[in-house]
């Protein structure tokens, strides 16, 4: 099977596809003068074969200063006071809508195929391919320095901010809520009706019109709980989906320097996000909205016999002040808990990473231990955890037990001296259970709000951690560059390390140079290709590219401009085709492309030989391929978008001879024109540059033509840097 067929097969040729709902906005923001790079709207966003949705535009919008709202209208009906607004039409098609004009029966409209240039179009044509649905882009007020704040304005939180936004939804559940409880005084005023009106006086009519009005609310009653419920996981689930995006885009945007040192710790970390999802579930919501009526309850029972009303206020307070009893317990078992099983999921997700290490190194015993001793310890702290959960909720079911003895031991000496019903009896006792059932459930919420509250804390600590891309501040727009790099007098150290990884490097590149850089192991050789690619920012001096601060960039604008090959190479799960094009976005990568990448890394032998061609599935980490084959993997990412800078660091490391040679042949041809920066130790790929640097120590000890740095080399002239 050839390239050209592994490609076509199943699916056809594709070509680049043009994203119309994007260019409309760039359009728009242009036209409110808000020039924004398509890479800064989209970056990070869940785009649908690399094309933003309607669901994402919003999203977009806002990186542009721009606030956006979907709305269903029919064409004539749009206000033309928001225009240029965003016309879908249909299938999957987008366009500026400028202007209306109903007499003429004419809309002025900007097609993305044809640019910014204007168009005038029929109404009735334009109203036949319309979806039925618009979208409204407004530009954002912007203070600048001349508007001083007169009180500091509290950013909106990640979590309560979201909940606020479905506070409608919530209203509704309040007032369905208020309504229930009413209904719940039904059920004991029939039953106390009956015994005292119906039953002494035989008025069988009487309980017909009883049950009648009974069962119509009851009926009510089953609605409005079946709405109340409808209601509250409507707004969980919308909360749900925007707080876990929320935390996604923080994880995947955070600076390298705050990344946390241990990834299993960090995704028990965002696991815990369950925990407080499951507490602001219906539970909790219908169990805080009925506590207050508690005192309703109480007062109807205190209007039937005064003294039936003290058993349920001891009841209430006793539950209560047993639940806060335990808090300080509670609180202090939870965090344990969650840091005992932050630390045992990373071990497992550390041993199931190393697993052939650990095999090979024989170290299952070493793990198999420390596993057995946290989980045996975080066994312990859950069984205690539990017990006191579980006690809290069984003495509040023992307190409504008891309660509603104390309650019919009382209306029996009330009926005895004459000053209650039988009647009456049965309605308190109904309503005593009423009453209590609201304090349990407040009893058992109380029990599981640490475990939500220390992961909410735990949450906010990730949502704090600094983010490489800040979407207030303005960056320059480069979409080509000549690829001149600089560094001047940089210094960087890593976070937690004892020395600088760079001290005072100053080092240039002109656009089109092939440089190569040697030196020993960490010695900062691979540090100048992070600081390139903005994963880190210097501790002093400054990146350049082309003369601009690489902070100026976007960060993914900026990337685009390099074509990376790391020292680890790291393949994600999916196909070959999946890997090279990983990070293509709205790039929209070619057929050609693709197949030049392929050849120029080496692949063509692996995809033309494979039955499954370039759909071949790499595993996970891409252990169903060597080493060198994941390496070519990597140079064909790093070529597919044409870069104009490479950045190859040990690109052949694991490479044979035949391959590595024709390696060497594809960069020559490939690098023409192109900068080129090469940290390696094979002398060999020394033939595909022009000049070499040395580094020791993060220091620049040596750079020069080729050829003499090579020969002083030898004769070793070139000295370590001092310390």
């Amino acid at each position: 099977m050839t390239q050209r067929e592994a490609l076509d097969d199943g699916s056809g040729a594709r070509s680049a596809v043009r994203d119309e709902l994007l260019e409309c906005l760039q359009s728009i923001a242009l036209a409110h003068e808000h020039d924004v790079s398509a890479d800064a709207l989209t970056a990070g966003l869940p785009l649908e074969e690399g094309r933003l949705t309607p669901g994402v535009f919003p999203r977009a919008a806002a990186r542009a200063g721009l606030s956006a709202r979907i709305v269903r209208s029919r064409l004539v009906q749009l206000n033309p006071a928001l225009f240029p607004a965003v016309l879908l039409l249909e299938p999957g098609r987008a366009c500026v809508l400028l202007a209306l004009d109903l007499k003429a029966r004419r809309a002025r409209v900007i097609f993305p195929e044809l640019g910014e240039a204007e168009t005038e179009v029929d109404l009735d044509g334009l109203q036949a391919s319309y979806s039925g649905q618009a979208i409204y882009v407004r530009p954002r007020f912007r203070f600048d320095a001349r508007g001083p704040e007169v009180e500091r304005k509290r950013d909106r939180h990640w979590f309560w901010g979201v909940i606020r936004e479905n506070r409608r939804l919530y209203r509704d559940v309040l007032a369905g809520s208020v309504v229930i409880n009413l209904f719940a005084l039904a059920m004991p005023l029939f039953v106390l009706n009956v015994y005292d009106r119906v039953v002494p006086n035989h008025a069988t009519e009487s309980l017909w019109v009883l049950a009648i009005g009974v069962f119509v609310v009851l009926c009510f009653d089953l609605a409005l709980r079946l709405m109340r419920g409808a209601f509250v996981d409507l707004a969980a689930s919308r909360a749900d989906v925007k707080l876990s995006s929320s935390l996604m885009s923080q994880v995947l945007g955070l600076r390298m320097s705050a990344r946390p040192s241990s990834t299993g710790s960090f995704a028990a970390m965002l696991q815990s996000f369950e925990s407080v999802r499951a507490f602001i579930g219906s539970a909790t919501v219908v169990g805080l909205v009925d506590l207050p009526f508690v005192l309703l309850f109480a007062a109807i029972i205190a209007l039937i016999g005064p003294p039936l009303v003290i058993p349920v206020l001891v009841g209430v307070v006793f539950v209560l002040l047993y639940a806060l009893a335990a808090q300080g317990k509670l609180h202090e078992l939870s965090e344990t808990t969650w840091r005992a099983s932050a630390q045992r999921n990373a071990t497992l997700v550390e041993s199931i990473s190393q697993l052939e290490t650990l095999k090979a190194l024989r170290g299952e015993s070493r793990v198999q231990g420390i596993w057995e001793r946290a989980s045996a310890f975080l066994s312990r702290t859950t069984a205690q955890l539990r017990l006191i959960s579980s006690s809290v909720s069984s003495v509040a079911l023992w307190t409504q037990h008891s309660v509603a003895v104390a309650v019919v031991i009382t209306g029996v000496y009330l009926i005895i001296a004459g000053e209650l019903t039988q009647g009456g009896l049965i309605a308190a006792y109904l309503l005593s259970s009423r009453a209590m059932a609201p304090v349990s459930q407040a009893a058992a919420l109380l029990a599981q709000y640490h475990q939500a509250s220390t992961a909410l804390r735990s949450l906010d600590g990730v949502m704090e951690l600094p983010v490489e891309r800040d979407e207030a501040r303005p960056y320059i727009d480069r979409p080509v560059v000549q690829g001149e790099l600089r560094f001047d007098k940089v210094a960087f150290r890593y976070p937690d390390e004892q020395r600088d990884a760079l001290r005072e490097v100053s080092l240039t590149l002109e656009a089109g140079e092939k440089v190569g850089v040697l030196g020993r192991v960490g010695c900062g050789k691979t540090t100048l290709h992070k600081l390139l690619l903005g994963l880190y920012e210097p501790d002093a001096g400054a990146v350049r590219l082309d003369g601009v601060d690489v902070r100026q960039y976007d960060p993914v604008q900026l990337r685009r401009h390099f074509g990376y090959v790391p020292q680890d190479v790291t393949l994600f799960h999916g196909s070959l085709r999946d890997n090279i094009l990983a990070g293509a976005g709205s790039d929209g990568v070619d057929d050609e492309s693709l197949l030049r990448a392929i050849r120029l890394s080496g692949l063509s032998g692996l995809v033309d030989g494979h039955p499954e061609g370039i759909d071949l599935d790499v595993g996970e980490r891409g252990q169903r391929l060597s080493g060198g084959q994941r390496q070519q993997v990597a140079i064909a990412r790093a070529l597919v978008h044409d870069p104009q800078v490479l950045l190859l660091d040990e690109p052949t490391s694991a490479m044979d001879h035949s391959s590595e040679e024709a390696l060497k042949a594809s960069l020559q041809e490939v690098a023409a024109g192109k900068t080129m920066l090469i940290v390696t130790h094979r002398t060999s790929l020394l033939s595909l540059v022009d000049r070499i640097v040395v580094i020791d120590a993060g220091r620049v000890v040596a750079d020069g033509p080729r050829d003499k740095v090579i020969e002083a080399l030898r004769k070793g002239q070139i000295g370590r840097a001092g310390t």
